[in-house]
């Protein structure tokens, strides 16, 4: 298919620094290589990594594009060798590795989930990094079972809210840390059993509390810093810490002791880098068990603000200012 205009409007990361740093530019549009797919993007999600790139701290894997975006919705306008689950005209949502804050975009076919019946492509822009991360780090990683607790720090952001959601969904037993009322609010209409203001409360002893002094099973964590020996004081036997960010540092120093006689697990991931494969599993999983619960109302995205392609700017400090509850879109 020719794509035409050849160009598209994109935002441009100019240098390392603070969000007027991006500027929206014009550039080639992208053609999609075997197994992959080009997407009218309609929408696509803002998330704390493309920050972290923005500020020179997160560059984007060998060969991907340095254009920001983790992750789009759209409609497929052209398909590579090799495609045989998506035709054109399908619309979809996408996790991608770069490229999302663009009116076109590429991705690899198997990364790419239907639009839930229910949802706008605003909506569907929400899903991919947010769910993807989820799933990958408490269902696979930390194994979450039914009936288990999870400590989710942040459950007002993007990451929170889902994961909130899933796991209550999965059965699980959910307590979470905000930093007002309102989020607190949010995070128990969503599912979550126990919240914490975490300005007002100590999540060690709300922890301890809400298991019977028995120490949770995970700790979800986005924190880092201090963070991190508080969450394994807060851990019972057999417990799992996951590290998905680090926004109050990188470093810690930690006493083993208590990780040796709880037999406690710590690790950690990022999605990016993960293989064309994984990535593709994971999108296999939440297609067969999260995609009916998103269709049947059992879990719905939350949407906090949607800004157009060219205010990236705008969406980028609304982010850091921690004051969105949910996600944050642009609409190219």
């Amino acid at each position: 298919m020719i794509i035409n205009p050849k160009v598209m409007t994109c935002i441009e990361i100019t240098e390392p620094g603070g969000p007027e740093v991006l500027k929206p530019t014009s550039r080639p549009i992208p053609q999609p290589d075997d197994g992959e797919v080009l997407l009218e993007v309609k929408a696509a999600g803002i998330n704390r990594p493309d920050c972290i790139q923005r500020q020179g701290h997160y560059a984007p894997p060998t060969g991907v594009t340095d254009i920001p975006g983790l992750e789009v919705a759209g409609e497929i306008i052209s398909i590579g060798a090799g495609v045989q689950n998506h035709k054109i005209g399908d619309l979809v949502c996408a996790l991608i590795s770069g490229g999302g804050y663009a009116k076109y975009a590429v991705a690899p076919a198997i990364q790419c989930l239907p639009i839930p019946k229910n949802l706008s492509m605003i909506e569907a822009a929400s899903l991919p990094e947010t769910f993807y991360t989820v799933w990958f780090n408490v269902v696979d990683r930390a194994e979450l079972k039914t009936g288990e607790s999870i400590l989710i720090h942040g459950g007002s952001s993007g990451i929170g809210t889902s994961a909130i959601q899933i796991c209550s969904q999965l059965g699980a037993r959910v307590i979470t840390t905000a930093s007002t009322k309102e989020k607190c609010k949010v995070c128990s209409n969503l599912g979550a059993e126990r919240t914490i203001n975490y300005h007002e409360e100590d999540f060690v002893l709300a922890s301890k509390d809400f298991t019977d002094g028995k120490g949770l099973d995970v700790v979800l964590d986005m924190v880092g810093g201090e963070y991190l020996q508080r969450n394994i004081k807060s851990l019972g036997q057999d417990g799992r810490h996951i590290s998905i960010a680090f926004l109050s540092g990188a470093k810690a120093h930690i006493n083993f002791m208590p990780i040796m006689l709880k037999r406690i697990i710590l690790t950690g991931s990022t999605l990016r880098p993960l293989s064309i494969r994984r990535k593709g599993e994971i999108a296999d999983s939440l297609r067969r068990v999260i995609w009916p619960l998103i269709e049947k109302g059992k879990i719905m995205p939350v949407v906090h603000s949607i800004f157009s392609l060219e205010q990236a700017t705008k969406a980028h400090a609304l982010m850091e200012s921690n004051k969105h509850i949910g996600k944050i879109i642009l609409v190219p």
